[in-house]
């Protein structure tokens, strides 16, 4: 997929009031600790998260989602009458229905001339919207647009300690499938793009490529529990080296579409799910550590929020300047890897 007529305006994002630790989570997990003698500090030390964010109490994805998308509109001055596309990515919904884009739209004020949807894709999803909407401001049917995603992960946390502590059967191997869940955050991010005769920006979505890898749907799934409430099961191990095995492939893809190597990109912005993940997917494609912006360690995984709030962060502090190359990269469960080019 290639490019010529998008632009990337501003990120916004929020970042949930309260903040939940490693330690703490270990604290209340102090039983299930001490019956499988377990070491204190494994959580911090096998991830790298040493905190992740939550939302108070029965907050809905589309608030944090519309908090974001009021950042975003405000900072890139475009006017709400000339979004054309409302487009809502998150793992976390309202409700089955109606879509979560609805609650948005009508939170943020937006005409009623705008298209609005949900894509899911599981941690992918944004990059995915911004794949749709680009779509549709290269072929002209809109002139602006948005993509926002609001994660919630106050019940799977929630859920997955009460099983932990609750199951007594549980042992060393059989909790492994359930930790990846207390990696998970929440937030919220918001983007605006526009077609370049609308508002020229400066900053260029110049295309992208992607892979898919779906034999190993199976290695990540989750839902909801009549007993238990959500719950996931991640074999972690395989998913990382499945999913380290599919973003080889969508690199391939990506530098041969746009034939940009790794020397010619200077940030990279991803997926953030764990310190070995990042470690060993730099190593696999060969490309510098140096140049990865992180928010893992005070974020966790916070779905498909990540990607794009990690950009968001890096521009507000610095990472990215005008004029440099910067890749998104995400890798969702299913399994399937999206990376997009920007020219900044």
């Amino acid at each position: 997929m290639r490019y010529t007529r998008v632009c990337l305006h501003e990120f916004g994002y929020q970042l949930p009031p309260v903040e939940l630790s490693s330690e703490a989570i270990e604290e209340q997990l102090q039983p299930l600790y001490a019956r499988l003698k377990l070491p204190a500090g494994r959580l911090e030390l096998m991830t790298g998260i040493r905190t992740r964010r939550l939302w108070h109490p029965g907050t809905r994805p589309s608030e944090g989602a519309v908090a974001a998308g009021e950042a975003a509109l405000s900072r890139a001055g475009i006017q709400r009458e000339d979004i054309g596309c409302l487009l809502f990515t998150s793992v976390s919904r309202d409700m089955m229905e109606p879509a979560t884009a609805s609650f948005v739209h009508h939170g943020l004020g937006l005409p009623a001339s705008c298209l609005l949807f949900d894509i899911s894709n599981a941690c992918l999803g944004f990059l995915d919207g911004m794949v749709m909407l680009a779509n549709m401001i290269e072929l002209g049917q809109v002139k602006a647009g948005l993509v926002v995603a609001g994660e919630t992960a106050e019940d799977l946390i929630a859920s997955t300690l009460r099983h932990l502590l609750s199951e007594a059967s549980l042992s060393r191997k059989t909790i492994k499938p359930l930790f990846a869940s207390l990696t998970i955050g929440s937030g919220a991010v918001a983007l605006v793009m526009t077609g370049r005769e609308y508002r020229d920006s400066g900053h260029y979505l110049c295309g992208g490529g992607c892979a898919a890898n779906t034999r190993h749907n199976n290695l990540c799934q989750g839902g909801q529990n009549a007993e238990q409430g959500i719950l996931m099961s991640t074999d972690s191990e395989l998913l990382l080296e499945k999913g380290i095995e599919t973003a080889a492939l969508c690199w391939q893809a990506f530098s041969e579409e746009l034939g940009w190597s790794g020397e010619s990109i200077d940030r990279f912005f991803c997926h953030q799910v764990g310190r070995a993940h990042a470690q060993l997917l730099f190593a696999t494609l060969a490309l510098d550590p140096g140049k990865n912006f992180e928010t893992l360690p005070v974020l966790g995984n916070v779905g498909s929020v990540s990607a794009p709030i990690t950009m968001a962060m890096g521009i507000e502090q610095g990472a990215l300047a005008h004029g440099q190359r910067a890749a998104l990269l995400g890798i969702g469960s299913g399994i399937n890897s999206l990376m997009l080019g920007i020219a900044w």
